[in-house]
């Protein structure tokens, strides 16, 4: 059989020793499942790459990346380089070039893992579908009269009919394959009148294509508040560029803080390679010291799995992390004293007995 072709890309700071682990994961998948087969190609394209080439890719980096089934990113992020650098020069060209205009983030409480509220009796468990590829990170804007008193600056937020509708449907069609009743949009439209009345009239002409799923519309704020008081009760979450982007990192606090939080950069027609990575930062004041919690960039690596075809290897890998934090297994962010690489080897150990465990009860039926 043809084997995936893995683009990894570690960045900066604790991005290539959380990598590291997540690829350890990945070669045992290989080594254990002959229906499962990568070939990965590690490329150097960090901050320290700019630093010497004065750019974040080569040139033909796009063209390059392009051949790649999928790309497994670290974290980027350096004191020495200027963040908009870093992020409009590697990230979002990998996002807009391949139309990875899905962003998918799973807000899910791990098994031994509490949640920081008080009176949570049940799981919290959603998405959040975020559109990724317009919205409030346009590059579109400018300044004027830079130096003077008079300087000023605009950011314009881009919102496309299409861009709106591709972003509703995905999140109305997962909520479906998941067989979950409702979806809930974030908006702004009493006060950010022209583009967020204009996502919440398109976001309700898609609903109603979906007479078997209720649309919720939620005031960004308050859905900020509800996130706190009440997550249990949200099922899918579709949003815009930047809210969707502020609600995730509030989702990751609700269930354990940003080192156990995956993301995925979707192109849903797979004419492009998607992009998986952790929801964390570069962390440069912990690079080294081996504390980095492995959790979300092994997990996204697990998302990366499931597009490409194999649901029950990422079920199978979400487990093992249960597993190893039901034994102890953690980092310091979770109360524990592991390090890095002890918590990527112990849900390496965890899969490979369920793995083994799956071939001989296949064997057996």
């Amino acid at each position: 059989m043809s084997k995936h072709k893995i683009a990894i890309l570690p960045g900066d700071g604790i991005g290539p020793e959380v990598m590291r682990e997540a690829e350890k994961v990945l070669r045992l998948l290989c080594e254990e499942d002959p229906n499962f087969q990568c070939e990965f190609t590690t490329l150097d394209w960090n901050s320290e790459y700019y630093l010497a080439h004065n750019r974040m890719m080569p040139e033909d980096g796009l063209d390059r990346l392009k051949a790649f089934d999928a790309i497994l990113f670290g974290a980027i992020g350096d004191s020495r380089v200027p963040d908009y650098v870093t992020v409009w020069e590697l990230i979002m060209p990998i996002r807009k070039r391949f139309g990875q205009y899905i962003n998918y983030r799973p807000v899910k409480q791990l098994e031994g893992i509490p949640t920081p509220f008080k009176n949570q009796n049940q799981k919290v468990d959603f998405a959040i579908i975020r559109e990724n590829a317009e919205g409030e990170y346009s590059n579109s804007g400018g300044r004027l009269y830079e130096g003077t008193d008079h300087e000023l600056a605009i950011q314009n937020t881009i919102m496309t009919k299409e861009g709106v509708k591709k972003v509703s449907r995905f999140a109305f069609d997962y909520a479906r394959s998941k067989g979950l009743k409702k979806v809930t949009s974030a908006t702004k439209s009493n006060a950010v009148i022209h583009s967020m009345n204009f996502w919440d009239e398109v976001v309700n002409d898609v609903a109603g294509n979906y007479p078997d799923i209720d649309l919720e519309r939620i005031y960004i704020d308050a859905l900020a508040a509800f996130f706190v008081q009440k997550p249990q009760t949200f099922e899918v979450v579709v949003a815009s560029n930047l809210f969707g982007d502020i609600l995730s990192d509030l989702g990751s606090a609700v269930v354990g803080g940003l080192g156990v939080s995956p993301s995925a950069n979707i192109n849903p027609s797979k004419e492009y390679p998607s992009m998986f990575e952790p929801v964390h930062g570069s962390a440069p004041d912990i690079k080294g010291e081996e504390i980095a919690n492995p959790i979300a960039q092994i997990w996204s690596a697990a998302l990366m799995v499931e597009h490409l075809g194999r649901s029950d290897l990422h079920d199978a890998i979400l487990e093992a992390i249960e597993d190893s934090i039901a034994a102890g297994v953690v980092t310091p962010d979770l109360g524990g004293t592991s390090s890095t690489k002890e918590v990527g080897s112990a849900i390496k150990n965890h899969l490979k007995l369920r793995m083994k465990e799956e071939n001989t009860n296949a064997a057996a039926r």
